[in-house]
């Protein structure tokens, strides 16, 4: 990225060759990314500002050009669909379904198919809960919905660069991801979008991204992007071997040695880095505050949700009562070891045994 924020800083949608020669750097991040999510074209891809924009893009894509007000998602998506969903019941009379989940965080594909009916426009349902990292049966989803007619939107923002992916073996209409969660910067993301689904701007602008989304281009992160793209697919193939064993370390480690402590999530059907634990009887952001000054990065719940006071909507809709104030989520990488772990565990010992004690 460093020559594109030094001397290749041109614009690369002007004529002269100082800034057009960029565009082929752009075009070569395009199939980056598009060769990690197995994509049919990089022309599949538009590039935006992260998985909010979209998420958002892809949901107002899907209602424009049909008089179809009904759109189903569920209780524990991410903020920026459920946000967006909210909008459009109050101020452009959508009517939304929010499936429910079970203890465990899953989805029922009953109740999917009862909710579709002539009305549906567009069903959003992610892929792996930014949470909970519970997995949506995704290719069952986009079946279903092929066979109703009905629009697909996937979230995979934490899927991509986890799993393997292959979307032009998917019945996926549109999907969402972000630079941030594959190693590249903040503030850049890509949308899938099918060939033959319906498209429409959200971005209105310039004539950038073949004016399917206007705004001078980030060349830099975009590079970047397509940098980290290329390095998430060299490693996925050991990313479950080498990660999964640490989290269940982890797991395992507070649950046998933490009292009072619940997973949340389902066992086995969730990525591979992602452990959510109910500590019950401590309020999770007096733990996280210990944590910090301990040097471990955790979270209650969404970092976009960091200063809401507001507990987590995701563990609410799994596990009503107090749990959803009592959680703490911890992600591991490829660059986690076993110490980390170990370090980890003895310092929430410590925590838990201090707060347990101001009781």
């Amino acid at each position: 990225m460093l020559p594109l924020l030094t001397d290749d800083w041109g614009n690369p949608s002007s004529s002269y060759r100082f800034g057009s020669k960029l565009k082929s750097k752009i075009e070569s991040a395009r199939e980056q990314v598009a060769d990690l999510i197995g994509a049919k074209s990089p022309r599949e891809l538009i590039f935006t500002s992260g998985g909010t924009e979209s998420n958002n893009t892809a949901i107002h894509a899907a209602l424009h050009g049909t008089t179809k007000k009904h759109i189903i998602t569920s209780q524990v998506e991410h903020s920026s669909v459920l946000s967006y969903c909210r909008f459009l019941e109050e101020y452009r009379g959508y009517r939304v379904t929010y499936l429910p989940v079970d203890r465990d965080g899953l989805l029922a594909l009953s109740d999917l198919e009862q909710a579709i009916d002539d009305d549906t426009a567009l069903v959003s349902l992610m892929w792996a809960n930014n949470e909970t990292g519970v997995l949506f049966p995704v290719e069952e989803i986009g079946t279903l919905c092929r066979s109703k007619g009905v629009l697909y939107h996937c979230d995979a923002v934490q899927a991509v660069g986890k799993l393997p992916i292959v979307l032009q073996r998917l019945p996926i209409d549109y999907l969402a991801l972000t630079g941030h969660k594959l190693g590249a910067p903040k503030g850049i993301g890509a949308l899938y979008v099918n060939k033959k689904a319906p498209f429409v701007p959200f971005m209105h602008g310039g004539h950038q991204e073949r004016s399917r989304r206007g705004g001078t281009e980030n060349v830099a992160s975009l590079v970047g992007l397509g940098t980290a793209a290329a390095h998430a697919a060299k490693k996925l193939p050991k990313y479950e071997s080498t990660v999964r064993p640490l989290r269940d370390a982890l797991e395992k480690g507070i649950l046998s040695a933490v009292p009072n402590t619940e997973l949340n999530g389902h066992p086995t059907e969730r990525l591979a880095n992602t452990c959510n634990i109910t500590f019950h009887g401590i309020e999770s952001e007096a733990l996280l505050l210990l944590l910090d000054q301990a040097s471990i990065c955790a979270s209650s719940g969404s970092a976009c949700l960091a200063d809401s006071p507001d507990p987590s909507h995701v563990i609410a809709a799994m596990k009503p009562g107090k749990a959803a104030r009592q959680c703490v989520r911890f992600s591991l990488g490829l660059t986690n070891k076993e110490n980390d772990v170990s370090e980890t565990l003895a310092a929430l010992q410590r925590c838990v045994t201090s707060l347990s004690g101001q009781r």
